[in-house]
């Protein structure tokens, strides 16, 4: 860059100082293209005098960080507070930040701060950059090798921390001279080949009890997925982190990292590409959901002037997969769950869970998989995976050795946590590995997933909506049986779920004429009306986005006492064997009801949110857990079928628990099915007990013909 020019940016950054110091970042990128380090920059004894006098400034925070030393060891700078000290020294920190950087580092460590510290101290400047330095993850690329930038992402590894040489004193093996060698922050180590002394070619060791460690902690980060449109592949990059930033994050955390862009040489000799990764100057986790979603003050009005229409449900109804026929009730639940519940912490510093998790199950080919997808690609932040090929670690998270971290143990984040704050759609959920499905019950209502392996003790976070589809074991659904009893899903994870909607392949005239045109309509490549979303699938993204950032809906009085007066109506309707609400499907209303309001940008729950929320749970409830016989809701017939069925396993218990009584360990299987049979029960259902409380863990074994219950 010619002094011209410098000095037009110069004096473009004064100018902006106090207010848009992003206004300007982009033309300095588009300026920096084509220089490189060969040219000229400031001296570097310019350089320190500016930075001792800016630091000079700075003698207050400096004390504060000394105060903590070592819990504290960086001096943070924003950028802006250094662009109104010298525009011309931001400059040089973003062409060539090694210099700039090391420099800092020395003005202040070499001030003679007084510290409560036995060991070595060190001390570091760190710089904040503003929003419009951040370059995406997939445009990091060969121009950005060398320079300071910022950049966002969300973390899928993280590496144990581990030591590495930054100053390393080599011996000579044959006349002793050491040599010390300030490293690189790269793997290879840098070693002297020629000795000083005897002037020979030697291999020198390191002596590692003379030499200087720092900790070094590398991670992976992919960008965020609300980023993401249309199937794309989130692009990943490698972090390194130093010192005092080492330990601090975790998988799943969002980051903004400042830092330069370094090159990792390949092994083989003959290969000319570099690997990159970000040597990391600073690094701020982001707390907050959507943070790629920018609204800008016209988004905004038109949100809120979208939230009057009066008939906003319908609109984001119809917005849902309009190409699927029907299932009203089912897309307005999606609609729900797409704005998720208010969460709340409690006096007992717990919080709430905010997040509604839905339950597709039924017949092949009646789109449930388009249903998942099309939500997937409305929600601002999504992950689609299909259950065939999701693995335990790749849903929720896992610890194991990787040669990320040099074949130490690294913390890897799956889908649950990566969604976190977002939706998750899982299809095929029935032909999980059970091992892997039993990981899911913490995620799905404590909404965090905890490891414990090899020593590591972690808890990451999985604030995520579930969106699961399930296919009967036996081909089609049957509303004969109970869901336990057709699909692969155990009762305690069907339990989690809020709303669970069987789609069943009915023949019908009229819907199947529906089906049919719908089908036959997209075929026809014309844009028929009723196959176009209601609502721009951009502006229903930002009015999701603009609602789970801003809105925390609480009950009002007359909401509060409509919902208690309908719990308590199925409460008292209850009795004994047949329970037709329980606190569980309670929590769930409000949630429903939370997220209505949320869609309607209001604070406050109405009644109209109730009566929806309320219409929703009962239409699911009559469909799955309604008793033929009674004719009454029983939610116990979700996990463990009929009140008859429930009625025949308590009396097999009992005459299992009666032939094992008074000390004898076990019985002969014929004398349980005859008690069996002269109590009603068929041979074929008292063995079908046998082996489902043998799969169980209730019974065993021990001689072919007997069983024994386990105490």
């Amino acid at each position: 860059m010619d002094k011209t020019n410098k000095n037009k940016v110069d004096i473009k950054i004064k100018n902006n100082a106090d207010n848009t110091v992003d206004e300007f970042v982009k033309d300095k990128f588009r300026e920096a293209e084509g220089k490189n380090n060969f040219e000229e920059s400031m001296p570097d004894d310019k350089i320190k005098s500016l930075a001792e006098k800016f630091i000079s400034q700075k003698k207050d925070a400096i004390l504060d960080v000394a105060k903590d030393y070592p819990k504290k060891k960086s001096l943070l700078v924003d950028y802006s507070e250094l662009v109104k000290f010298n525009a011309e020294l931001c400059d040089e920190l973003i062409d060539f930040p090694d210099k700039v950087i090391k420099i800092f580092d020395g003005v202040v460590n070499a001030q003679n701060i007084p510290v409560n510290f036995g060991g070595e101290v060190r001390f570091h400047v760190r710089f904040a950059l503003p929003k419009g330095f951040t370059v995406k993850i997939r445009d990091v690329t060969s121009e950005y090798i060398d320079k300071f930038f910022g950049t966002d992402g969300v973390i899928t590894r993280v590496s144990d921390v581990l030591p590495k040489v930054y100053i390393g004193v080599f011996q000579c093996p044959i006349c002793g001279w050491k040599k010390e060698i300030e490293q690189e922050k790269t793997r290879k180590l840098i070693v002297p080949s020629v000795c000083g002394d005897c002037k020979k070619a030697v291999r020198f060791k390191l002596l590692p009890e003379e030499s200087k460690f720092i900790d070094i902690q590398r991670l992976e980060i992919q960008e965020p997925l609300e980023l993401l449109r249309g199937g794309e592949e989130a692009r990943k990059i490698e972090i390194w982190l130093t010192d005092d930033l080492t330990g601090k994050v975790l998988p799943g955390n969002i980051i903004n990292v400042a830092g330069v862009m370094k090159l990792i040489p390949p092994k083989d000799i003959n290969d000319a590409v570099y690997r990159k990764f970000i040597d990391a100057n600073n690094v701020n986790v982001v707390d907050r959901e959507f943070t790629e979603v920018d609204l800008s003050e016209d988004d905004i009005k038109k949100i809120k002037e979208f939230a009057k229409s009066p008939d906003i449900a319908r609109k984001f109804i119809d917005s849902i997969s309009p190409t699927i026929y029907g299932y009203r009730e089912i897309k307005e639940a999606l609609a729900l769950q797409l704005f998720g519940g208010s969460r709340f912490e409690l006096p007992d510093k717990t919080k709430t869970r905010g997040e509604t998790h839905l339950l597709l199950i039924g017949d092949p080919g009646v789109a449930k998989s388009k249903l998942l997808i099309g939500v997937s690609n409305i929600a601002p932040k999504s992950i689609y995976v299909s259950g065939k090929g999701t693995s335990a670690a790749g849903l929720t998270a896992t610890a194991e050795k990787d040669e990320f971290a040099e074949g130490a143990w690294v913390l890897k984040a799956g889908a649950l946590v990566l969604a976190s704050g977002g939706l998750a759609c899982i299809d095929e959920f029935d032909k999980m590995e059970s091992e892997d499905r039993a990981a899911m019950h913490e995620a799905l209502e404590q909404q965090t997933i905890s490891i414990a392996k090899a020593g590591i003790v972690a808890k990451f976070k999985s604030e995520t909506c579930v969106l699961a589809a399930a296919n009967p074991k036996f081909g089609r659904f049957s509303s004969e049986k109970a869901i336990s009893d057709q699909f692969d899903v155990p009762p305690t994870l069907l339990s989690r779920f809020d709303l669970i909607f069987p789609i069943r392949d009915v023949m019908d005239a009229s819907q199947d004429q529906g089906v049919a045109r719908y089908v036959l309509m997209a075929y026809t490549g014309k844009k028929e009306e009723h196959l176009i979303p209601q609502i721009d699938v951009e502006f229903v993204r930002k009015y999701i986005a603009y609602a789970r950032k801003n809105l925390n809906p609480v009950l009002g009085e007359a909401s509060q006492k409509k919902i208690e007066e309908f719990y308590l109506k199925l409460r008292q309707e209850s009795s004994g064997d047949v329970v037709q609400i329980t606190a569980r499907q309670l929590e769930g209303l409000i949630r429903l009801s939370c997220a209505s309001a949320k869609m309607r940008l209001k604070d406050v729950v109405e009644n109209e949110d109730v009566n929806r929320a309320i219409r929703l749970t009962t239409y699911s409830m009559n469909l799955i857990a309604r008793d033929k016989t009674t004719g009454k809701i029983d939610v116990d017939i979700i996990t463990h079928g009929p009140k008859e069925k429930r009625d025949k396993i308590r009396i097999m218990s009992d005459i299992l628990e009666g032939l094992t009584d008074n000390g004898k360990k076990h019985c002969m299987v014929e004398d349980f099915v005859k008690q069996a049979n002269e109590r009603g029960i068929n041979e074929k259902d008292a063995k079908n007990f046998i082996e489902n409380a043998k799969k169980e863990g209730r019974i065993f074994e021990p001689k072919n013909g007997q069983i024994g219950m386990i105490a």
